[in-house]
């Protein structure tokens, strides 16, 4: 086992002795020092950081490449959203492999997906946005390695209220359940030469494909949906090293006749690629 995947397990689990020290003090009348129930969280902090440096920073020039060229994993008109374009660690964390991630929202034509409002609605139905069962395609010939689809599609967090939920309480507890459920439903994918390409916050019941299935470029594996660690529906793509999130470090990438849209950049990609299914 890798010192990062060792690091992350040891973090999720000094969480829990915090969660557990607060309990105690609060509840059961413990007259330890508050202050000791946040050693727990300083320790979990200080072993990620170790373990990262231990395990080679994902950016860092000794395990550092070119990026790999695939195919546009999505069809039609989409724009970005953390772009690994406009900076590295793209969504702030080299965390799950997603150093080079991108976020990308289906955007058909302007004004199609509802707007992030401050305080009302407090959320909305995936539905609502037309990113929602569109479909996800493979970004090369690969190998299914990994396949999950039985978690449920939440309502959007596009208001200021709802995003606070998500970053301060939904993500937290997420983060304590493991990589899955930040993820969601998702798949990866083995391109080979050491390279997975992984697609997260799909539709529930969508995919197409299982665990050890062969897929051509351009076959349609799910359907883009709003589940795990996700504001709206919308599907996050990247490559890594590993097939576990938790251990790969991120691959950068291009997309074929594409490049790698920056954020707000809106992108067509050619529909001829969903021939295959």
């Amino acid at each position: 086992m890798s010192a990062r995947k060792l690091g992350v397990i040891a973090f999720r689990g000094l969480q829990l002795v915090f969660i557990g020290l607060v309990i105690a003090h609060v509840c059961l009348g413990w007259s330890h020092p508050a202050l000791w129930d946040l050693l727990p969280l300083v320790l979990a902090y200080a072993v990620v950081t170790v373990a990262n440096r231990w395990g080679g920073a994902p950016d860092s020039p000794r395990v550092a490449r070119e990026p790999v060229e695939v195919a546009p994993p999505v069809t039609g008109r989409w724009s970005a959203l953390n772009s690994p374009a406009d900076r590295t660690p793209s969504h702030g964390l080299h965390a799950y492999g997603q150093t080079y991630a991108i976020d990308v929202l289906a955007e058909p034509a302007p004004g199609a997906r509802p707007a992030f409002r401050r305080l009302w609605p407090l959320a909305r139905r995936p539905e609502d946005f037309p990113g929602h069962g569109a479909p996800v395609l493979a970004v090369a010939d690969a190998t299914v390695v990994r396949a999950e689809d039985r978690q449920r599609d939440h309502l959007s967090r596009t208001s200021w209220p709802g995003l606070l939920y998500l970053m301060l309480i939904e993500g937290w507890v997420r983060e304590l359940c493991g990589t899955r459920r930040i993820l969601g439903n998702h798949v990866v994918l083995d391109l080979g030469d050491g390279v997975y390409a992984a697609y997260a916050h799909l539709r529930r019941g969508s995919l197409t494909v299982r665990e050890g299935d062969r897929v051509r470029a351009g076959q349609v594996l799910a359907r883009c949906g709003n589940s795990g660690n996700s504001s709206e529906p919308h599907l996050h793509f990247q490559l890594m090293d590993m097939p576990d999130p938790d251990a790969a470090r991120g691959v950068p990438f291009t997309w074929s006749g594409i490049g790698v849209p920056g954020n707000g950049e809106i992108f067509e990609a050619p529909p001829t690629v969903t021939a295959r299914i």
